[in-house]
């Protein structure tokens, strides 16, 4: 027997025995069905794209 679970932190996990999906339950995991219309996943990285300096060429000057 297969319980698949989802939790917002951990995403989703199957279960294997009934004493597993309800300890799992007691932290916070919620039982779904594979029917269960797919909510749209949260962005979990919304990070700014920040721009490095471009630096000047460096003159590199050769001995004789």
């Amino acid at each position: 027997m297969q319980i698949y679970l989802q939790h917002e932190i951990h995403g989703r996990k199957i279960a294997y025995m009934e004493m597993e999906a309800e300890f799992d339950e007691k932290n916070g995991w919620v039982r779904y069905t594979l029917d269960t219309p797919v909510e749209a996943a949260p962005v979990v990285n919304e990070l700014e794209v920040k721009r490095r300096r471009s630096r000047s060429p460096e003159v590199v000057e050769q001995g004789a």
